[in-house]
């Protein structure tokens, strides 16, 4: 089922855009609801494949939300249209940030964790351009508001972003300095970010920008991990890696 969002141009435009998000997968957990988790695709892809990889992982006290990005049109791509999560010219920080499809993704990932039970505690993880968006909200989390200055409705408690780069870096730690609130926010949300040294779709230096960036705004929580050969895709002693560190900064009970 698609989901539309619109969102309202600023001063006298009333210029509205819908998005139509598509299919969202869920994999239910196998044992104690301890948290909930939305995790992102990449660029073209959707929510299928990566909730069978994350059914496969021995984390029985995890709900996993794998909602599917909007199809539009992709500059990087030539205009031609594929599921994204926001427009995108290149993979990286340096290119012009699309900040009505990115507030308007974020509110659709902040949606599903907002009726999630108060016991429960929420993150949010993804890969490529699914992991730059798990990035851009781990911002707006710290901010405590979306791009076009709309309050974030969530607290995150954990965010993981593999092989991706971070959205809207520019003048991120000017606005977290001005606000001892927000300070204080990204300097406690545990954030794990990992990529390959021989990616050729999000090179390995933007990734080590990504962590540089958000260590200079003030996100101090943050653990960067490398892989060594490894190309634009996920390998088992990575996600090894992301389930002991989800099952520690989300005091799960155990992997089994």
């Amino acid at each position: 089922m698609s989901y539309s969002y619109q969102t309202v141009g600023s001063g006298s435009g009333t210029a509205r855009k819908t998005f139509d998000f598509g299919r969202t997968h869920v994999v239910r957990p196998k044992g104690k609801h301890q948290a909930t988790i939305v995790w992102l695709h990449g660029l073209g892809d959707n929510g299928s494949s990566w909730s069978q990889i994350l059914e496969s992982l021995p984390l029985p006290n995890i709900k996993w939300i794998c909602p599917t990005a909007p199809t539009r049109p992709v500059a990087i791509l030539g205009g031609f249209p594929y599921t994204a999560w926001f427009d995108a010219g290149e993979l990286s920080e340096d290119g012009p940030d699309d900040w009505e499809g990115l507030d308007a993704s974020a509110a659709h990932i902040a949606n599903f964790l907002s009726t999630e039970p108060s016991d429960v505690k929420v993150g949010i993880g993804g890969f490529s351009m699914g992991a730059a968006m798990a990035l851009y909200s781990a911002t707006a989390c710290a901010l405590g508001r979306y791009g076009n200055g709309n309050p974030y409705p969530i607290s995150l408690r954990a965010v993981v972003g593999l092989s991706g780069w971070l959205p809207g870096s520019r003048g991120l730690r000017n606005k977290i300095e001005v606000s001892s609130e927000a300070a204080r926010r990204a300097a406690s949300l545990p954030i794990l970010l990992s990529h390959g040294t021989c990616d050729d779709v999000v090179p390995y230096k933007n990734g080590e920008k990504c962590a540089q960036s958000l260590s200079i705004a003030g996100f101090r929580n943050l653990t960067f991990k490398t892989y060594e050969g490894i190309g634009h895709y996920t390998v088992p002693i990575e996600m090894d890696e992301v389930c002991n560190w989800l099952t520690a900064r989300l005091g799960l009970e155990g992997s089994r």
